[in-house]
């Protein structure tokens, strides 16, 4: 499975009136793990940033006055995205720029988002798992208990690795950004627990401990018990 977590930084909200993508950040994860195969750039947006938009950022016009137009990076970014499911947090506002700069690219033989990728919103998936709270990257981050200290400002690439641990802990499995380090914690909440760091392979065997005959036999006049009263009970086949 071949997952894209994506972020863009802009000159401003709409691109209806005119405004761009000044960075984009990619971080790739394959069967739920970091490749390292990221796509990072910065782009010429051949128009003046938001007041707004750069004190967010911190990215300004002299900065990317030697950096590449979309144009010139669009087929390497849509080769790259092809046939991922995108992971993006609000992905109405990045899919919606990506899908104008496509256009001025190529107009109505431009592609879209929804022809290379599937996409994930990661923003309406936190919305369902915690209702009624706020659910922003730095929320979500204090959540999770993923070190975001070192987001002073938003950055394409930068978030899009945060966003990564953020959308392996909501999915219940390993954050793998971080494989460095002796030791680790089990961090999280809610049971959705993960584990950071690494696990000593000369660590005792775990206990197994196994059900008595008393407790089998228990275990099974419970589960008749269910299936009398609901006329079913799926674990009693599992029993079996």
């Amino acid at each position: 499975m071949r997952q894209i977590v994506l972020d863009t930084e802009t000159t401003g909200l709409e691109p209806r009136e005119g405004h761009r993508i000044i960075e984009i950040g990619c971080v790739e994860l394959i069967d739920r793990r970091p490749t390292r195969r990221n796509f990072h750039e910065y782009i010429n947006p051949e128009r003046r940033i938001d007041a707004e938009a750069e004190a967010v950022h911190g990215i300004s016009n002299a900065f990317l006055a030697d950096k590449p137009r979309f144009a010139d990076l669009a087929e390497r970014l849509v080769e790259y995205l092809r046939g991922a499911e995108l992971i993006i947090h609000n992905a109405a506002f990045d899919v919606g720029f990506l899908d104008h700069e496509f256009g001025l690219w190529r107009g109505s033989e431009a592609p879209r988002i929804a022809d290379l990728c599937t996409v994930t919103d990661s923003l309406l998936m936190a919305r369902k798992l915690h209702p009624g709270q706020r659910n922003g990257l730095d929320a979500l981050c204090k959540r999770y208990a993923i070190d975001n200290s070192h987001r002073t400002l938003h950055g394409a690439l930068l978030d899009a690795e945060i966003l990564a641990d953020v959308y392996l802990a909501m999915t219940g499995g390993q954050v793998a950004l971080h494989l460095g380090g002796e030791g680790g914690d089990l961090i999280g909440e809610g049971g959705r627990g993960v584990y950071r760091g690494r696990i000593d392979a000369g660590r005792p065997r775990l206990r197994v401990v196994r059900a008595t005959p008393d407790e089998l036999e228990a275990h099974r006049v419970r589960l008749e018990a269910i299936q009398k009263a609901s006329g079913g009970c799926v674990w009693l086949g599992a029993a079996g």
